[in-house]
């Protein structure tokens, strides 16, 4: 006699659960159109030890959730998106049957996205492989469709529009910021809602995601009509972002670095004294006394508190660069080490970067303190609390906060939630959260500005950054779909060193024009910061071929200070250009503002590709130079040296008005303009208000 095997399938409380070959699978109701998947190896399921996913839990009003159960298959339906689970039977395999998942329109039945094996033989969907203490590398692959194209996964500088084709790491490093967020063409927002370090590719053949360490698969999908729809039920579900307070959208003036109080407080008068616009002042690293001291060096700035007065009474905000990083001669180290506060190693010396300090000058090995730890969190605010917060400086510069590692071994890494290439990726979005939640705690409305965030980031108040980059067209022309992809992915505080960072030389020709164009896009960007070490103008340009040296003494010309920074530093001609396009920036602050009020309520980004305000505009998702800046304004920044005009296609079904001229054009239309410095292609609909055409002389 044949016994009858029972289903695999079960409901509990609301969730569809399923136990086969030793594997739980737990896929519940979350957000109006979205379902949480979870997955462990044994009968119950293990948490993630840190989980973007903060409300939603549960379904929508108008649908309410949905479970269907079958002897070998079962379905559980949220709103527009459906889950199907069959057990499959697969010949010549290793292991025969599992159960795989599918996802669908509710609607149609259109699928969205399905698990599916490498090769037949195996290995499962779903693949945990067991590692010493408990924890599993995990490979989660998907089907790849020829057609898709995918938006977000956070701020990478491949220079790509589409994610399809591209292999990246999910590891924070300087100027690559994970987010494991994407939307997809097909309809559906994925969210790889796990803190590991680890891997996503997006191949032709196969969609696969890893996590070098974890307890457990968990990952979020959503359907929508429309990639705005997506957008907005991926806000819902892991916070909204707060409105941006008002003086940032204005111009920001950052160097490496002023050295001094009276140095800085120089420039922000000169600034006044010139008639320019300036909301924003930054203090960059090394005002501090040591790492990890976290509080300013009295010889170098010997009044704050007198100094954010003064700049207030001009009409001025001070930002100040704190880092995580913690140095044995840090007069807080001994404290922070006996208590358990500090990141470890699990061989070797407890030390992950080799960087400079202060005092003692020089190179040195370094670590941070612990912010998967909540005392230690609260110690390190506390910290800033007494030695800024309380001097009245309200806004931070989170750099550093990947954290940065060198070499970068996360599985050396010991913290309070576990091994490091379980948790690294959510180091920056627990840092940024005890910041924000301290700063409200005071009742102040601070802005971060950040140079690594992950999937939560945004609802902290988070300005990502695009990090360390350089001084050179190729890369300024992957910051395009660096801030789209940001965008995309939930981040729509976003910026980028106007000039780059590296290897800029404020005398030389190449680098007076590049920097132009560079803040032509700075200009028509979410925030607009100019920042960079810059060569001083003494020392010899490289010939042809050459590397860009500093001279004998690069560590102390770094920290020293650089070339000057202001927009009068490059000669006339250049501070005529900028000084004109200061004043557009100044008179479009109030539409910019509308623009992040309304990211802060729908998520939608304020620097956007084409097609998300024009969905009939397909063919722009390939389209990485062209964006919109806002509803009402198309920006074609100027990407290649010695550029004089520029053939610019234009949305259909709105008529445009080109910005600089005012030549009006059809939609559908390619428009042929000049670019001369100060004027990078910017086309505004006929149709939008004042606030947008006033900034504009032509069009006012």
């Amino acid at each position: 006699m044949t016994r009858k095997i029972a289903s695999p399938f079960t409901e509990d409380n609301g969730a569809l659960v399923a136990r086969f070959l030793g594997e739980t699978l737990h896929i519940m109701p979350w957000g109006d159109d979205g379902l949480r998947v979870r997955a462990s190896p044994g009968p119950v399921i293990r948490e993630a030890p840190v989980s973007a996913l903060v409300r939603g839990e549960g379904g929508s009003g108008e649908s309410p959730p949905k479970i269907d159960i079958d002897c070998e298959a079962a379905s559980i339906t949220n709103g527009r998106v459906t889950a199907r689970l069959k057990v499959v039977t697969r010949y010549g395999a290793e292991i025969k049957r599992e159960v795989v998942v599918s996802y669908v329109r509710s609607d149609t039945g259109e699928e969205l996205l399905a698990e599916t094996r490498s090769h037949f033989a195996g290995p499962k969907t779903r693949n945990f492989k067991g590692q010493i203490g408990g924890a599993f590398k995990l490979e989660a692959t998907f089907k790849s469709y020829d057609d898709e194209f995918l938006h977000g996964l956070g701020q990478p500088q491949h220079g790509k529009a589409n994610l399809k084709g591209v292999s990246t790491t999910l590891m924070q490093q300087n100027a690559h910021a994970v987010i494991p967020f994407v939307i997809s063409s097909r309809g559906y927002g994925f969210l790889w809602n796990n803190p590991a370090v680890g891997r996503c590719e997006f191949a032709s053949n196969i969609t696969r995601w890893t996590a070098e360490a974890t307890r457990c698969l968990d990952y979020w999908i959503t359907a929508g009509d429309n990639d705005r729809e997506v957008l907005s039920a991926y806000h819902k579900v892991t916070g909204h972002s707060p409105v941006l307070p008002q003086w940032a959208t204005g111009f920001w003036q950052c160097k490496l670095r002023y050295r001094t109080q009276e140095e800085l407080l120089n420039v922000a008068h000169e600034y006044k004294r010139r008639g320019l616009p300036l909301s924003c002042i930054v203090i960059d690293f090394f005002h501090w006394t040591r790492q990890g001291d976290w509080k300013f060096d009295p010889a170098e700035w010997p009044d704050p508190k007198g100094m954010v007065k003064e700049l207030r009474s001009i009409g001025v905000e001070l930002m100040v660069s704190v880092w995580p990083t913690v140095s044995v001669t840090s007069e807080n180290y001994k404290e922070l080490n006996e208590r358990g506060m500090l990141i470890t190693t699990d061989r070797g010396v407890d030390a992950v970067v080799g960087l400079i300090d202060k005092d003692p000058f020089g190179p040195m090995y370094l670590t941070y303190y612990d912010a998967f730890n909540r005392e230690a969190r609260d110690f390190h605010w506390s910290t800033v609390k007494r030695n800024y917060v309380d001097n009245g400086i309200d806004h931070f510069w989170i750099d550093a906060c990947e954290p940065e590692m060198r070499p970068a071994n996360p599985e050396n890494v010991r913290t309070a939630l576990g091994n490091g290439a379980e948790v690294m990726c959510a180091y920056p979005l627990l840092h940024e959260k005890r910041f924000r939640e301290g700063l409200n705690k005071e009742g102040r409305d601070g802005v971060l500005l950040c140079r690594s965030a992950w999937a939560g980031s945004h609802a902290h108040g988070v300005i990502l950054w695009s990090g360390d980059i350089w001084s050179n067209w190729e890369w300024f022309r992957a910051q395009i779909p660096a801030g789209l992809h940001s965008g995309m992915s939930g981040l729509g505080w976003w910026t980028t060193d106007i000039g780059g960072f590296y290897d800029g030389q404020g005398n030389r020709p190449e680098f007076r024009e590049l920097l132009v164009r560079w803040f032509e896009f700075g200009v028509f960007s979410p925030i607009c910061r100019l920042h960079g070490f810059r060569i001083p103008d003494d020392i010899p340009a490289p010939g042809p071929g050459e590397e860009v040296t500093y001279g004998e003494d690069t560590v102390r010309l770094f920290i020293e200070s650089g070339g000057s920074n202001e927009v009068w530093s490059f000669g006339g001609e250049v501070e005529a250009v900028l000084t004109k396009l200061l004043q557009v920036r100044e008179d479009l602050r109030p539409y910019l503002q509308d623009c992040f009020v309304e990211f802060s309520k729908s998520g939608m980004p304020v620097m956007a590709p084409i097609y998300l305000h024009f969905e009939e505009e397909i063919r722009s998702r390939e389209d990485a130079g062209r964006y919109m800046l806002g509803p009402d304004i198309l920006v074609a920044p100027v990407l290649d040296a010695g550029t004089e005009t520029m053939k610019v296609a234009l949305p259909k079904g709105e008529d445009w008005v080109h910005a600089w001229t005012g030549a009006e054009y059809r939609g559908g239309e390619v428009a042929d303009v000049a670019c001369p410095w100060g004027e990078c292609p910017v086309f505004v609909r006929a149709t939008a208000s004042s606030k947008v055409k006033d900034a504009f002389p032509a069009l006012g």
